[in-house]
């Protein structure tokens, strides 16, 4: 696991530059937004991870609702890959939030609107900082429980924050791939989108293997904890 995390580390950061270089060097910069469209090159990856996340989060989620009684642990496996997820929903959904305020700025002359896609996106975001904060200070006894819940709620949002460009007139910018007569990028901008594509899912992979390791290292801790107990008082 070690050294395949080592292996998978360095190809992401050599994809991660090579995504840097042709958003910033190779392609050509908007005919009419200028250099300032090359944010879109971060926001689309994250924005789309943000939404893949979320469903893996929530498989891992409904997994450990169906074992949790039955076989413990595989249970825990499946907790530990929906914290892990979970996690890296939260940064991904940071970042596409935060690089579509910096673009908005300077395009719409606002920070923020409330309109449909952004909202939604935000409320995704809110969910699961609600699901870390039930993880981390919840003392019901069914912390894990009541966290897969929630990630159920969390998945319901995701197809609204995906379709509310097309069933709500919106500011924001209609779907550009897929969005109907119009949509769509210049063919030489298109290297730009694959490579940081790529590389920003190569970097969640690993982020997610790297906690997810983290995570089922600190449960065996609290296992053998347990284990020395019960024996010590036996």
């Amino acid at each position: 696991m070690k050294l395949f995390l080592r292996i998978w580390f360095v190809a992401t950061l050599a994809v991660l530059a090579r995504g840097l270089y042709v958003a910033l060097f190779v392609v050509p910069a908007d005919a009419d937004q200028g250099n300032i469209q090359r944010i879109f090159y971060y926001h689309l990856p994250s924005a789309i991870l943000g939404l893949i996340f979320p469903y893996l989060n929530f498989a891992a989620s409904v997994a450990y609702l169906a074992l949790r009684r039955g076989n413990p642990l595989a249970a825990l496996r499946a907790d530990a890959f929906a914290l892990a997820t979970a996690e890296i929903t939260i940064l991904f959904t940071t970042i596409g939030l935060a690089t579509g305020i910096l673009w908005a700025r300077p395009v719409w002359g606002i920070w923020w609107t409330w309109d449909a896609r952004l909202t939604s996106f935000l409320l995704l975001w809110l969910l699961y900082v609600s699901y870390m904060m039930v993880r981390r200070f919840s003392s019901t006894g069914q912390t894990h429980t009541l966290a897969a819940v929630l990630s159920v709620f969390a998945a319901i949002d995701v197809p609204i924050v995906f379709m509310s460009i097309r069933w709500w007139r919106t500011q924001h910018p209609s779907p550009v791939f897929g969005g109907g007569q119009g949509s769509g990028l210049d063919h030489s901008m298109l290297p730009a989108v694959w490579w940081n594509l790529a590389a920003w899912a190569m970097w969640g992979v690993f982020l997610a293997a790297a906690r997810y390791r983290l995570e089922r290292l600190h449960q065996q801790q609290q296992m053998d904890a347990a284990l020395a107990a019960t024996e010590a008082t036996a």
